[in-house]
This record gives structure tokens, C-alpha cells and sequence, in this order.
């Protein structure tokens, strides 16, 4: 609430809609005032309903009506996204080319505010279409079992019986259904028809799995999903991480191994190494007589990625957290220091301490791999304060009809 004002809270207004900014939002102004406005497009004249004001120097409004129209708005394919409806798409009001350019707009803003840089880049696009690419999700669920999504902001969960962007197999194990005493379900489908099913408990915990697979599929560890990229077959656990998107982690790992240009004998760090994609694509680069250090906190993922790199006597994976002090740690472990460092943070990134660490650990070249492009410039930031320059950027629409996107850069170390 803001100091000695009235609320705004559930009041209506016009407003000319401004740029877009990070999170799904673009920014309009009112009596002084921003105002962060959902489901509105640049350049829109709208009328919003504002649904929060906390803060003193802004408020966040849904855009309601629309007067003015961009020629970018089209018709939603969802019927149950909107405001107050689904949360879980942000731009479904907007044309997938225009998508793809706002996002564009989003990581060059984020550049200049964090990272004081000028970059320029097409979003690209991934094969598939702008729906049913969703692969793996988290359907809450509310106190009658009944799956769906929450409305942006709220804890309250908007029933759904189809969702479009997701996969259709996903869709039919979870939703439509009543999942009785759960929380949530997560679900993932494979690259093999496979589909795992999560039952979680109010406080996130696992409840049961379920794993239903072809029977000409049948995985070598019944509770791991198969997986294909880059012309190797990987296990995930369950409903462990993998790229969301079918196309993603072929593009992603495609981007890695452009900018990491490795040689035979070479030495390559893979951070938040997951199943152990980028470092187990990257090995055979490097030859018997380089190594792949894969480092990766969770258990289960470790235990994928030593079976998933088995047949690369190069490639290692340990266990541990990627922090300050275990990654300084391991950077004395190593026979020498790295030549590549490749990193795939979670999406508050590596930050400072890491970041900082990464740049003084020798390596000629460091890959950086984002889902969110504030964090990526925040840390890119870190590397400049050391001399290092962002010398390479591709970006993918890995995530079509919601403001995310996926990143990947490349740092070095600048010459003098």
C-alpha cells in the first residue's frame, strides 16, 4: 500500500501503452505514476484494471479493453488465457513473429540497464509452431483435485481441461482428471512417447511416479525418460530437468559447441551440468586425451549423466553445489586450469561470487547458457568489471507464447 494515498487497487483508467519490459508486461504511465500493464502490446490505447498496488512508484494493471489496437494483437488460440483467466501464458494476444522481435527488445534493454552494453540480435525461431511444444509441466491443483494453472499473481488455481501450448500426451495424463489429496503433478513426455507422472504433496513434496512407455521403448531404469539430442540417446530422471521445448536442446547444445570451438587435448568445465548434455556433446571434440569435468549438485541427475557419459573415458561427473567456494575447490583439483567453461544456471543465475571466480579461473572462453536474460546481464556485468566482453549472443524462442527465452553467450577474456 502506499504511504498517504488511496489505493488504486480495482480502479479503471486509460492509458497509452510504452515499451515492453522483462516479465511479460509492458510499461504505461498514469498521474505520474507506472504502471506495469499485462496483455497490452506498445503503442495500444487500452483502459486496465489495476489488481495490485503495493508500491509508492508503481502499480500492475491488466489491460481490459482495448481502444487502440496494435497491428501485432491477434486472437488468442487459448480460450482460458486472459486477464484473470490462466496465468500461464503472457502473449498470447500477440503474433509469434512479434514475439520473437519483443524478446529481441527485452535482452537489449537488459544489456544496457545491468550490463551498460549495446546488443542487437534476432530471437530465433525453433521448429514445431507456437502451440503444442510444451513437453514437460506443473499443473496445480485445487482443494477438490481438479488440475489447471493459477491466474498471474495468485494462489488460486483456474481449472483447465486442455492446455495448447502443452503436448497432447502431457494434457491427457493430467488434466480432465481428479487428482484427490494432491497439490500439484508434474508431467513430462519423452522423446520416445513415454509419459511420467508426479503426484506432489501442498508442500511440493513427491507423493508417487508413474512411468507409462511404449513397450518397444522400455528404458534400461523404468523411472528415467529417454531423451535424443545431438545424435545421442540420454535418461533424465522422471520428471528431472530437460529442455521443455522438443527443439531446444539440439539448437542450445548446436549454439554451445559453435562457440566453444573445442580442440583435442582440451579441458572443459560444465557447470550446472544436469544429465551431462553439454559436456557429454562436447567430449568427443576433445578427444581420449582432453577431460569433461561435469558438475552437478543433485543426485539423480549425477547418476543419469555417470550412465549418459559412460561410454566417454573423458568425461567425468561430481557431485557437488556450484558456489564460491567448492568451484575455487575444484578449480585446485584440476591438473591445469579449464579451456571452456560452460554453465546452465537455474534462472537467478551464477551471480557475483561465482561469476567472478569463472573469470579469474584462466579459461579462454566461457559459455554461458540463460533462461533469463536479467540474470545473464547482471552476471555478464561481473566478467566486464575483470576485462572479459560478451564476443558472441544467439537467442531462441524456446518457450513460444510467454515472455521467457533462451540465451547463449559467449565471454572472453579481453586481449591486450
Amino acid at each position: 500500500m502506499r504511504d498517504q494515498a488511496p489505493s488504486w487497487l480495482g480502479e479503471r483508467f486509460e492509458v497509452t501503452v510504452g515499451p515492453v519490459a522483462h516479465g511479460g508486461h509492458c510499461v504505461a504511465r498514469h498521474e505520474g505514476r507506472v504502471v506495469f500493464v499485462r496483455h497490452a502490446l506498445p503503442g495500444e490505447r487500452v483502459v486496465v484494471a489495476v489488481t495490485e498496488d503495493r508500491h509508492p512508484g508503481y502499480c500492475r494493471a491488466d489491460a481490459v479493453e482495448v481502444l487502440e489496437a496494435s497491428p501485432d494483437r491477434v486472437e488468442r488460440p487459448c480460450p482460458e488465457s486472459g486477464p484473470g483467466r490462466c496465468g500461464g501464458c503472457d502473449w498470447q494476444h500477440v503474433d509469434p513473429v512479434a514475439q520473437r522481435r519483443l524478446k529481441g527488445d527485452v535482452i537489449a534493454e537488459q544489456f544496457a540497464r545491468l550490463a551498460g552494453m549495446d546488443v542487437s540480435l534476432n530471437v530465433e525461431e525453433l521448429p514445431g509452431g507456437a502451440l503444442r511444444w510444451r513437453s514437460r509441466a506443473r499443473f496445480a491443483v485445487d482443494r477438490e483435485g481438479r488440475p489447471g494453472l493459477r491466474p498471474h499473481r495468485s494462489r488460486d488455481v483456474h481449472v483447465l481441461t486442455d492446455c495448447p501450448i502443452t503436448v497432447e500426451p502431457a494434457v491427457a495424463a493430467v488434466l480432465g482428471r481428479t487428482w484427490d489429496g494432491a497439490g500439484a503433478v508434474d508431467v513430462a513426455v519423452d522423446s520416445v512417447g513415454g509419459v511420467t507422472t508426479t503426484r506432489l504433496d501442498r508442500r511440493g513434496h513427491a507423493q508417487s511416479t508413474k512411468v507409462v512407455r511404449p513397450p518397444a521403448a522400455a528404458a534400461a531404469d523404468g523411472q528415467r525418460a529417454e531423451r535424443r539430442a545431438w545424435d545421442r540417446d540420454w535418461q533424465v530422471e522422471g520428471t528431472g530437468f530437460w529442455q521443455v521445448h522438443p527443439a531446444a536442446a539440439d539448437a542450445l547444445v548446436g549454439a554451445v559447441a559453435g562457440y566453444a570451438a573445442v580442440a583435442e587435448g582440451e579441458r572443459v568445465l560444465d557447470l550446472y551440468a544436469g544429465a551431462g548434455l553439454f559436456g557429454g556433446s562436447l567430449a568427443p571434440g576433445v578427444g581420449v586425451g582432453g577431460q569433461v569435468v561435469c558438475v552437478e549438485y543433485d543426485a539423480g541427475a549425477c547418476a543419469a549423466a555417470a550412465d549418459n557419459l559412460s561410454d566417454l573415458p573423458q568425461a567425468e561427473v561430481w557431485q557437488g553445489a556450484v558456489d564460491a567456494e567448492g568451484l575455487t575447490g575444484l578449480l585446485a583439483e584440476l591438473d591445469g586450469p579449464p579451456d571452456v567453461v560452460v554453465l546452465d544456471p537455474p534462472r537467478a543465475g551464477a551471480g557475483r561470487e561465482v561469476s567472478a571466480v569463472l573469470a579469474d579461473s584462466g579459461a579462454r572462453a566461457v559459455v554461458y547458457v540463460a533462461c533469463d536474460p536479467a540474470s545473464l546481464a547482471r552476471d555478464v556485468a561481473v566478467f566486464a568489471e575483470s576485462g572479459w566482453s560478451v564476443t558472441g549472443l544467439r537467442a531462441f524462442d524456446a518457450f513460444p507464447m510467454t515472455a521467457h527465452v533462451e540465451c547463449v553467450a559467449l565471454l572472453e577474456p579481453v586481449r591486450p
